[in-house]
């Protein structure tokens, strides 16, 4: 073959190429902004009616989308949900990997955490009130997903780093279950906030004040530290 046509054909390749190139990455571009786009509308419908009562005609409204789009990415409501789940735990997941605790003091590594942990339930009311929708469905999106346990490893293996560091350093009691540990910082802020209206009638006291705020996060962390010190 002549020199000049094999350069044509292969001029010609390289123009179908880049003509493909073009077309493609727009189309995935635009998928990734549908995508983004359908779970931020899913995220606002969950957290406020819950699974059950959530609409995927409100999901598609809100997105601005087709609702055939959102079944063509997610096959069904509940897909979606789970969807929801994992990128809501991806986000706290990477927020507390930007606290680079190795790189603390134990005392002060665990502390900080605490105190991020209230902070970030308060800023992102939607976190627990996706947990409180899955709780009543006993965990069965969770259950099926790979991601969020292995989301949840580098955190529980961090904090034996930390309270392992600790215990070497004669300032921690050895023993503690990391897992066990983490529940109980979690716990000692998602039960207060989940709970703020009911818990404020109940003992006649505003709980929900800047200043009863500070006063329950003082509390979590003298507790958590009190647990993990060496008397």
């Amino acid at each position: 073959m002549p020199y000049s046509l094999v350069q044509e054909n292969t001029k010609q390749r390289n123009m179908t190429n880049q003509s493909k190139k073009t077309v493609i990455e727009p189309r995935s571009r635009d998928a990734d902004r549908s995508q983004l786009a359908i779970l931020a509308a899913a995220r606002d419908e969950f957290s406020r009616y819950g699974l059950a009562g959530a609409r995927v005609d409100r999901i598609a409204e809100n997105a601005k989308l087709n609702k055939r789009l959102i079944y063509y990415y997610f096959t069904s409501k509940d897909d979606l949900f789970l969807a929801v789940l994992e990128g809501t735990y991806a986000d706290i997941r990477q927020a507390e990997q930007q606290l680079h605790l190795t790189e603390l003091a134990p005392a002060q590594a665990i502390r900080r955490l605490t105190e991020f942990t209230w902070d970030y339930y308060i800023e992102h009311p939607e976190f627990l009130t996706l947990l409180n929708s899955e709780n009543l469905h006993q965990a069965r999106h969770l259950m099926r997903s790979e991601r969020i346990r292995e989301m949840n490893s580098p955190l529980i293996q961090t904090l034996g780093e930390i309270l392992e560091r600790g215990r070497k350093e004669g300032i921690f009691r050895g023993g503690i279950d990391p897992v066990q540990l983490y529940i109980s910082i979690a716990s000692l802020a998602y039960f207060y906030l989940s709970n703020n209206h009911t818990l404020s009638a109940v003992f006649g006291r505003n709980l929900m004040t800047a200043k009863a705020h500070s006063e329950r996060l003082s509390h979590i962390c003298d507790v958590i530290l009190g647990y993990v010190l060496r008397d």
